[in-house]
């Protein structure tokens, strides 16, 4: 078997996730295994080696797979900017616009390239594993779909459909999907799987003999809930309510990040998150921010939109107050051009007023918007901070003046140090830089541990929950490509 597509019965399943899982239990195993999604939608994005930009969610994967992302991973991104309209990335450049209205028709073009995509990764791996978005079972997304099925049909891969017992209903929600398929499409159904279980697996007995005899299909796995520290791709809401912790004591640092109805690229903040003695919560009114050390404003899909939001919400004075107060303030890609002087001739966003929008001017830059968007991996040496190695991308519209070279990885900072900007996603990754920064600016004392071993901790935990929940017999057919592969390679 040399693809299998992981489809659920909803978006937030844990495709993107399980997906990881297998990526990277199969890597383990000696599999030359690659990650694939079709068509995603997300304002979550990661840059590619060959210069171009993909959901984040498939640089995880990659990352699972010990290999670097292409742009092949994810040939179509879209990249919501409203209720009614989307940046379309295709192959990891912008192409254009998409608005709702259209978007069944415009899809059906991109099929073929999809399957040319598929096609190169199957000829450099010796497995792919293909992950779908949100449901193959919705009625009005079903022509010309290329995200589930009929990415499936036309690629001729069989698929394992997932759903979260976790939401409750996984039961009524797996056969239920399958009822609305297709005769074809539920032939390509092979095995069901159960993710985020908690509790005794023997309370299921009963209930997956019930399903299996329902569905006539296999329960591939259970799949227990993990405490996994991932980077999320979706549900751009979900940080609304969340706090990481609650902490008492000298050594804690509150954090706020304002969660803006645009916010992009909110994995930026997970390795401040996963520090010991940080507090982060996500915020979406003033009345939130306090109490709070640092204020971050994180990347936005739609500066223009998200800063007028902000000052309608009555933000700014609560921000001024923070800063009488000693507070620091973070903006990281859109939320530092929103921290400077200017956004001009934003006709990309397409929402500021005639001649341009004013910045919230605690940061000496002007950003002026450009139709050609900046994509580029990053991995320097910061010298004002202890010259640590510091990794990340920069992925945005629009060029600013007034930057900084000493004070890289940062594009500029306030007189005074309380306001901090910079246009690199992935800033804090790095923990011995992490550290730096956080004792200077803060005297907080950083655990100084790389993001990435977090990631890699989890994927392992991960992988090793499903090599003792996967069905061995359904498994094996994947773990066999690479040896027969192998033999092949020996016997040329």
């Amino acid at each position: 078997m040399k693809a299998l597509m992981i489809q659920g019965t909803a978006s937030g399943v844990g495709k993107s996730v399980l997906v990881a899982g297998l990526c990277r239990l199969l890597a383990r195993n000696g599999v030359r295994v690659a990650p694939f999604k079709p068509q995603n939608m997300s304002n979550n994005a990661a840059v590619t080696i060959d210069g171009g930009e993909i959901g984040r969610a498939q640089a995880l994967q990659a990352l699972a797979c010990g290999i670097e992302p292409t742009v092949h991973m994810n040939p179509v991104l879209i990249k919501p900017e409203g209720d009614e309209k989307a940046q379309l990335v295709v192959r990891g450049k912008v192409v254009g616009s998409l608005e709702a209205r259209r978007f069944r028709e415009d899809r059906i073009g991109w099929m073929q390239m999809v399957l040319d995509s598929f096609a190169i990764l199957q000829a450099q791996y010796d497995v792919v594993i293909v992950e779908g978005a949100g449901s193959p079972a919705e009625p009005n997304l079903r022509e010309g779909d290329i995200a589930n099925m009929g990415f499936a049909e036309a690629a001729d891969v069989p698929v394992w459909l997932v759903g979260d017992i976790d939401c409750g209903g996984v039961f009524a929600a797996l056969s239920g999907s399958l009822y609305i398929l297709s005769t074809s499409e539920n032939g390509r159904v092979k095995a069901l799987l159960i993710n985020r279980f908690r509790g005794n697996l023997a309370l299921l007995d009963d209930a997956l003999i019930w399903l299996e005899e329902k569905t006539g299909r296999p329960v591939a796995g259970v799949i227990p809930y993990l405490p996994l520290e991932l980077p999320e791709e979706d549900a751009p809401y979900r940080h609304q309510n969340f706090v990481s912790s609650y902490l008492r004591g000298e050594n804690v640092l509150r954090i706020a990040v304002i969660a803006y109805p645009r916010m992009s690229n909110s994995d930026d903040i997970d390795p401040l998150a996963s520090e010991a003695g940080v507090q982060l919560r996500f915020v979406r009114s003033a009345e939130e921010l306090s109490p709070a050390d640092l204020i971050i404003l994180p990347g936005s899909k739609h500066v223009a939109s998200d800063l007028a939001w902000l000052r309608a919400a009555g933000f700014v004075p609560e921000l001024e107050r923070h800063l009488r107060y000693g507070g620091k303030l973070l903006g990281l890609c859109g939320g530092m051009q929103m921290l400077g002087l200017s956004i001009s001739d934003d006709a990309v966003d397409g929402a500021c007023v005639e001649g341009g929008a004013a910045g919230l001017a605690w940061l000496p830059v002007s950003t002026t918007m450009q139709s050609d968007k900046i994509l580029r991996q990053v991995d320097q040496l910061s010298h004002r901070f202890g010259g640590h190695r510091v990794t990340g991308y920069e992925i945005h519209h629009g060029t600013s003046e007034g930057a900084t070279t000493e004070l890289f990885p940062f594009f500029a900072c306030s007189d005074d140090k309380q306001v901090w900007g910079s246009y690199l996603h992935g800033l804090f990754e790095q923990g011995a830089f992490r550290q730096s920064w956080l004792a200077e600016i803060f005297e907080f004392s950083g655990d100084g541990r790389d993001q990435q071993q977090r990631t890699l901790a989890s994927l392992d935990l991960l992988a090793d929950a499903l090599e003792q929940a996967l069905d061995v017999e359904l498994l094996s057919p994947l773990l066999a490509t690479a040896n027969m592969a192998k033999q092949v390679n020996q016997s040329s």
